[in-house]
């Protein structure tokens, strides 16, 4: 059975002046990750702008990052879709467009009740016909994927990981209680991820790393060697940054951080506007704080 595991970046999407997909920056900073060791990449999710995406440019996307990984390390392609029926058919573009696998959403906005919730994830699961992370992000999409509707769901093979964003970090313990290794466990929340490995989880499905790759790489792999206080040191150096993706402007923050930290730029597709004045020069100053401090990364 698959299981992701590791850091994976949620990357962003990259646009040109024109609005157009800006397919040589995002190879660059796709690289860019490959290089510090990540575990995987996932493509077109909320931070790749996917509700603005048209179904064929996720896939161009997703292109983009399997060129790059050149087979190194899994490509997943987020299935964010409204119906059922469109997911189905983005989840059978991108198997064969060469997927490792998918992180699915609820079909929102709608607020699907349970049996709707699992009737969706089972029917693009069978249509995609390859591993599927579940995503749970009832905070964001107010659709909750709780513990015993994950047990329930154990009996799909297709089912391997789920990425548990609820903001509550029992949840981790009690996934692992009621599934016990079933699933690969990833956090999806940015400033709660060494407290989420320090309970077990498996992996981190992870924002800022766009900017900060190495650094990212350092928490989770210190941490699952127990070098829990070399671990925490980092994080806590990290988390006025990690603060950043928990916004409803996570977008706009995390562009404008990748532009001040590695040169890349922060053009959002409308209505999302890149962000100006005293919120700009906010998102700048704590950047630059960071890097004035930024430490030295033991070897691991």
């Amino acid at each position: 059975m698959t299981k992701w595991t590791g850091v994976l970046p949620a990357v962003t999407t990259k646009f040109t002046a024109d609005d157009k997909l800006d397919i040589a920056e995002m190879e660059r900073c796709f690289k860019f990750q490959l290089d510090a060791g990540i575990h995987g990449l996932i493509v077109a999710g909320s931070l790749g702008e996917a509700s603005t995406l048209e179904p064929e440019e996720k896939i161009e996307v997703l292109k983009v990052a399997l060129r790059v990984a050149e087979g190194k390390v899994p490509v997943l392609l987020t299935v964010a879709q409204g119906s059922t029926r469109n997911a189905c058919k983005l989840a059978e573009d991108g198997a064969k467009a060469g997927a490792a696998g998918f992180m699915v959403l609820p079909g929102i906005p709608y607020k699907s009740e349970p049996r709707e919730t699992a009737a969706h994830y089972r029917t693009v699961a069978k249509a995609g016909g390859l591993p599927v992370m579940i995503y749970n992000n009832p905070v964001a999409y107010g659709v909750d994927i709780p513990p015993a509707m994950l047990a329930e769901l154990g009996d799909e093979p297709l089912f391997t990981a789920i990425k548990e964003s609820s903001d509550d970090i029992r949840r981790i313990s009690e996934i692992k209680s009621l599934c016990g290794d079933r699933f690969a466990v990833l956090t999806g929340v940015d400033n709660l991820a060494l407290e989420s490995l320090a309970m077990g989880a498996d992996g981190w499905v992870a924002g800022l790393v766009v900017a900060y790759p190495k650094e990212t790489v350092a928490i989770y792999e210190l941490a699952k060697a127990g070098r829990m206080a070399e671990a925490i040191a980092i994080y806590r150096w990290f988390r006025p940054l990690l603060d950043l993706d928990v916004s409803a402007r996570l977008v706009q923050n995390i562009k404008l951080v990748e532009a001040v930290a590695i040169g890349s730029n922060d053009r959002c597709r409308a209505p999302r506007i890149a962000l100006e004045g005293a919120e700009r020069a906010r998102i700048t100053a704590i950047v630059e704080a960071a890097n004035a401090r930024r430490p030295a990364l033991p070897k691991f």
